[in-house]
């Protein structure tokens, strides 16, 4: 017991001993601060924003029609080349007239006889010589004979077929020594220029339709290549089955390169925003639900919440979260975070895509 008592003292003794000198902590180093992010950076601007709906569609000519016998008959000749323009008026196919003609010539000597019969029976009515009722019977003949003659004529205009619209001619389905017989399709006819552009959109596009708007339209014929058009009918009707609304445009084609049933990809204008702002499509990225820019000012990053209109490749619309002359981050984003130092890459234009966007 004794010894306890003298040990605790001496235990105590060392251990104030050591706080006060060798054991006491070493002195901490200062933290060093992060480095700036190297950043690239492009101004919110206004520009001229053009709101399109897209569709598919199938070109036509802007008149079609197909040229069919309406008497049978014997081709006779063939006055057209297959694919070239044919104007309006121009003999097409004739059949052979003969007995037309023969028709008519006979109808016209009824007629000839018929008008002199009509003159003796005035002349002799003026005398009083003839009863009225052989006069209305001969005035009846002459008439009969008149029509006789212009049915006659009629018959044989209809053995030569006319281009009822100028166009031009498709591939023709007879030939010359061929019989024909009434409502027997011989060739089409296809005026060209311009063409007309059919496509659906649908029924929710239906406000934002108005005759007039602007379109251009792609073909795989040309790739890379935009044809312009204007919208110039829209049907009033919706489609029971599809829930779509037909519309149709006019494309000039004034060297004849579409032709009709030609597939086409539509984009039709159906607004223009004069001070749309707008940013780089890959300043803006997604967090959860929410979608998101770095605005940097004063060498600071700044993470702010944006709503987002309309987007065309390279470019988004911001509606809400954004003022004209900020500058948001482009590049170097998935380095960022909420108040980051920051540097401007100097001489560094701003990416044309989203590639270092945080998805």
């Amino acid at each position: 017991m004794r010894l306890s008592l003298l040990t605790t003292p001496l235990l105590l003794g060392l251990l104030a001993a050591c706080s006060e000198g060798g054991g006491a902590a070493a002195p901490q180093s200062p933290k060093k601060a992060a480095p700036p992010v190297l950043v690239q950076v492009a101004s919110v601007e206004k520009q001229p924003l053009r709101r399109s709906l897209n569709a598919v569609g199938s070109l036509e000519s802007n008149e079609s029609v197909t040229i069919a016998a309406e008497v049978a008959g014997r081709v006779s000749r063939i006055g057209f080349a297959e694919g070239q323009p044919v104007a309006r008026g121009t003999v097409l196919i004739e059949l052979d007239d003969i007995l037309n003609r023969a028709e008519l010539a006979q109808a016209q000597a009824n007629l000839a006889l018929a008008e002199r019969n009509d003159r003796r029976a005035g002349e002799i009515a003026q005398r009083g010589l003839i009863a009225a009722s052989e006069r209305d019977s001969v005035a009846a003949a002459l008439a009969v004979n008149r029509a006789a003659v212009q049915m006659a004529q009629a018959k044989l205009a209809k053995m030569r077929i006319l281009a009822p619209i100028a166009g031009v001619a498709g591939l023709r389905t007879v030939a010359v020594g061929d019989y024909v017989s009434p409502g027997q399709a011989l060739v089409n006819l296809e005026a060209m220029n311009p063409m007309k552009l059919d496509f659906r959109l649908p029924e929710s596009a239906l406000p934002l339709l108005a005759p007039g708007q602007k379109l251009q339209a792609e073909v795989d014929a040309y790739p890379g290549e935009r044809f312009a058009g204007e919208v110039y009918a829209i049907d009033p009707r919706i489609a029971d089955s599809s829930r779509s609304i037909a519309v149709r445009a006019r494309l000039e084609n004034a060297g004849g390169r579409l032709k009709p049933g030609l597939f086409a990809r539509v984009q039709l204008e159906t607004s223009v925003r004069e001070d749309a702002l707008v940013v780089p499509e890959q300043a803006v990225f997604p967090q959860g639900e929410q979608l998101f820019v770095y605005v940097i000012a004063d060498a600071k990053a700044e993470l702010r919440t944006v709503k987002v209109g309309q987007r065309e490749p390279g470019r988004a619309e911001i509606t809400e979260g954004l003022k004209a002359g900020e500058q948001v981050a482009v590049a170097g984003l998935q380095k960022l975070s909420p108040g980051a130092s920051v540097q401007l890459q100097a001489g560094a234009e701003p990416p044309s895509s989203g590639g270092d966007a945080a998805h």
